[in-house]
């Protein structure tokens, strides 16, 4: 989908007018300046950061947490990859360095090589898709310090205010650290999951999900009647007392009326954490309680048990050395589904509150699974045969450090990947890279329907080709942020996104945006001017996957 500049421009000068920027001329001085300013160490982030450092700008790398990789190397060690022939260039290099890295016999601390049976390692291949978080933490944290990023850790950045000039498009000149000090860039990239320099740089941006109607797709939107899978198969009732006509509902739960399928919602997908299990007991930190455990927070699961299920609610998928990558996988399951309302737009006070009940939610989940009368024996056994690996996120109870943020916000540019694109129905004549996943959201809210427990907004399609992602998807729309590159919350439809979301794609996207940023810088234009014909040369140069031969 293209836009039109006009209703754009117009957005964008009240946008300008209302802000909260603070003007170049009233910035300090500061040492802290770089060429190009990288918000977020995510695999996009990371990417970004060594793309450019290679292209010889000097580069800062601001993290707002202290370990880098994002939810790579928080307990995503299962790589949703797709097809693995797309992924190119600096991701290319990070697989196959873990790929390298198990090659080696000492690296086998728990296991026999030839006893891991798990996936991502195949016979020919010079990658590996499936790792241990220490490692891919131990891999990038080399690949940047090879390079010489500059990487504040700890150090997020105050998202009430910006430095810009005041005319139209307007630069970003410096984020502000929540300690006070001024990273002043040429150029800056926002690589975070949750788009965070979108609002403070007041550059469109949406969130949730779009109506089919807007882009002209067909899988966006509400989704009650494809949501059929990690859905309740039995009826499970809605009630605290489901013998009470007069009883109140389950927590958590949406009465109607409800929304028509295809329908605008402002909902966004569930978040959980990618926990890192073993069943070696040697290995193993014990489960733990949470201190606000209440039982009567998973009556749906217990319920499921009531009515003869035996099924253990989580997808494992095997690790080296006898660990796991632990999904959702069930209508309660690790997702805490509708509790990250609120997330996106709120303070990091906010923010922390919620990840601190997406813990509690999931670490109860474990408890009750692993302890409750109500769950079958066989279930119980499963779920206490895995506890948390002791040698994964020492300094965090062995728990992921960062929440997995399926969905933040998305730019809205000029050109917005939709469905369209996805299936090949529209082409773009400027990719930067691929993306090769399923059109994938997980469940959204839960919904009362006829008195029972519905799951909704679940879809997971397939049976396309990779498909390319535009330049223009990555660039702040004319008149905006003229400086500001959006590898991660890319302009795209919820369900577009839903393909590209992925960490390999990340990994790609970023690397791009780096590229891109070297050139505008090099050539002293904005880097929305730097003609494509010039930048694909630069992508292929680096290994970079543009089309998908069969």
């Amino acid at each position: 989908m293209i836009f039109d500049g006009g209703l754009l421009a117009f957005v964008l000068l009240w946008a300008l007018q209302n802000s909260h920027l603070v003007d170049v001329n009233a910035l300090e001085s500061s040492n802290l300046q770089a060429d190009l300013v990288v918000y977020d160490a995510t695999p996009a982030g990371i990417s970004s950061a060594i793309a450019g450092s290679r292209a010889g700008l000097k580069v800062i790398l601001i993290s707002p947490h202290k370990h880098l990789g994002g939810l790579t190397t928080s307990g995503l060690g299962a790589t949703d990859v797709g097809a693995g022939s797309t992924v190119g260039g600096i991701g290319r290099e990070f697989y196959r360095n873990l790929r390298q890295h198990y090659e080696k016999p000492n690296s086998w601390n728990r296991q026999e090589k030839s006893d891991f049976k798990g996936r991502g390692h195949k016979t020919g291949e010079d990658v590996a898709w499936t790792f241990e978080p220490h490692v891919a933490e131990a891999i990038l944290e080399k690949m940047l310090t090879e390079v010489g990023v500059r990487v504040l850790r700890n150090a997020p950045i105050d998202r009430t205010t910006a430095a810009t000039t005041r005319s139209i498009p307007w630069r970003l000149i410096g984020l502000r650290l929540k300690s006070g000090e001024m990273v002043r860039g040429k150029i800056f990239i926002d690589a975070s999951y949750e788009g965070d320099l979108l609002p403070l740089c007041q550059v469109p941006f949406t969130s949730g999900r779009e109506s089919n109607q807007q882009y002209g797709e067909t899988l966006n939107g509400v989704q009650n009647l494809r949501a059929t899978k990690h859905q309740f198969k039995e009826a499970v009732s809605a009630k605290v007392d489901p013998k009470d006509p007069q009883s109140k509902w389950l927590p958590g739960l949406l009465p109607p009326p409800h929304p028509e399928d295809g329908s605008a919602d402002k909902g966004v997908q569930a978040y959980c954490f990618r926990m890192c299990l073993t069943d070696d007991p040697e290995n193993q930190r014990a489960w733990q309680k949470p201190a606000n455990y209440d039982a009567s927070d998973y009556e749906m699961l217990l319920r499921q048990y009531d009515l003869g299920s035996t099924f253990t609610p989580w997808h494992i998928v095997h690790m080296p050395n006898r660990k796991s990558d632990v999904n959702n996988n069930g209508p309660v399951s690790t997702d805490f589904i509708g509790g990250n309302i609120g997330y996106l737009e709120g303070s990091d006070e906010d923010r922390k509150k919620i990840f601190e009940a997406h813990r509690n939610w999931q670490q109860g989940l474990i408890w009750t699974l692993a302890q409750h009368p109500r769950v079958p024996e066989k279930v119980r056994n499963e779920v206490n045969r895995w506890q948390p690996a002791a040698d994964e996120f020492v300094d965090h109870d062995g728990w992921p450090w960062r929440l997995y943020i399926r969905e933040g916000r998305r730019m809205v540019s000029t050109v917005v990947m939709t469905e369209k694109h996805v299936r090949g129905l529209e082409k773009i004549e400027d990719p930067i890279g691929l993306a090769s996943y399923g059109m994938d959201s997980h469940n959204v809210h839960r919904r009362i329907i006829d008195g029972n427990v519905r799951n909704e907004g679940d879809i997971q399609v397939y049976g396309f080709d990779p498909w390319p992602i535009s330049f223009r998807s990555i660039l702040p729309p004319p008149n905006s942020c003229s400086n500001l590159l959006v590898p991660v919350a890319i302009s795209a439809s919820h369900i577009a996104f839903g393909s590209a979301r992925m960490e390999p794609v990340f990994f790609v996207l970023g690397e791009s945006a780096g590229i891109a940023a070297a050139a505008a810088i090099q050539q002293g234009i904005p880097v929305g001017e730097v003609p494509y014909e010039d930048l694909r040369p630069l992508l292929e140069k680096a290994g970079q996957v543009l089309r998908f031969d069969p």
